[in-house]
């Protein structure tokens, strides 16, 4: 079995070509591929060959971890049957061609435990599925009750702050590209040097920017919270006396967790999470390699989307 697959063969060098899948096992499913969808976040730290060290890193490898599909085979083990539409996490199934994180390709062969059943009415929404259940573990722990700020209105920021909504709290955003300052959804967006408050609970970072920390700090509350939930290609430091003085906490979110995955579908089940207005970009997969340039340039793209129906 084979499928048109991304591949990204060095920085900044991408092809769309035929590859060949492993075959499935009794506890696998094979995915037809609807959407997928393109990271600016890690993904665009791939592309430029700016990745920090992460376990199955390597060229040439085929990218995206967004990806909804429809079942085709289900083997008898996999809890999965042909025909239902399931969100696709990644995929690591295509031999010598590193998977990292393998979604983006038209067919994908998977274990039925690592898919998620969708509603199909989602339809390309579903792509959102990962980072809706990211911003969700980012929120873990965070008092709403108190004023949080949140840093960065790319999709990530925008899914965290209505979350937070849809979960009682009233966040704040903070973005410096005019070109994302506009479309919160009950809640205010401003530049930094607008800030004026220096109590805010927690500071919750999306951007992704290694000065966030001393930014963040001055706008903090005496024992105040910066959640780091970026990815960071460099070194973050700060300077150590405003943090004393303000007795900060430094916290890392890292990916999330079957029960953030189970909440976030609930909310949306709930009719609590909205996902209409994040996708502004589709092409199809045979424009992959413009596609990743627009999504990567383009500071009004929040999320680009592959169509692999022609596929």
């Amino acid at each position: 079995m084979r499928g048109q697959a991304v591949v990204l063969h060095r920085p900044g060098e991408i092809t769309l070509e035929s590859l060949a899948l492993d075959a499935p096992t009794a506890a696998d499913a094979v995915i037809a591929t609807r959407w997928s969808g393109i990271s600016t976040g890690t993904e665009r730290l791939l592309w430029s060959g700016r990745m920090p060290d992460f376990p199955g890193m390597g060229y040439p490898l085929v990218p995206g971890y967004e990806s909804v599909g429809e079942v085709v085979e289900a083997g008898p083990e996999s809890g999965l049957r042909a025909g239902q539409t399931v969100f696709v996490p990644g995929a690591r199934c295509f031999g010598p061609v590193r998977g990292l994180f393998g979604g983006a390709a038209s067919h994908l062969v998977s274990a039925g435990v690592r898919l998620v059943p969708l509603d199909p009415a989602l339809a390309e929404r579903g792509t959102l599925i990962a980072l809706a259940a990211t911003a969700h573990h980012a929120l873990a722990g965070i008092d709403l009750a108190r004023p949080l700020l949140v840093v960065g209105h790319g999709v990530l920021g925008r899914l965290v702050a209505r979350i937070a909504c849809a979960l009682g709290g009233a966040p704040e955003v903070w973005e410096t590209n005019p070109a994302r300052a506009t479309g919160g959804a009950g809640y205010a967006v401003r530049t930094p040097d607008a800030e004026r408050r220096r109590d805010y609970a927690t500071i919750l970072d999306v951007s992704g920017d290694s000065e966030i920390l001393d930014a963040g700090i001055a706008h903090l509350a005496p024992g105040g919270e910066i959640v780091l939930a970026g990815f960071y290609e460099a070194r973050l430091a700060f300077a150590f006396a405003p943090a004393f003085l303000r007795e900060t906490r430094i916290r890392v979110a890292a990916q999330w967790r079957p029960e953030d995955l189970a909440a976030t579908l609930a909310l949306i089940e709930g009719d609590r999470l909205d996902l209409d207005g994040l996708v502004t970009h589709r092409r199809p997969a045979e424009s992959a390699p413009d596609a990743y340039r627009t999504a990567f340039d383009e500071a009004g793209c929040l999320k680009m989307i592959l169509d692999w129906s022609a596929a």
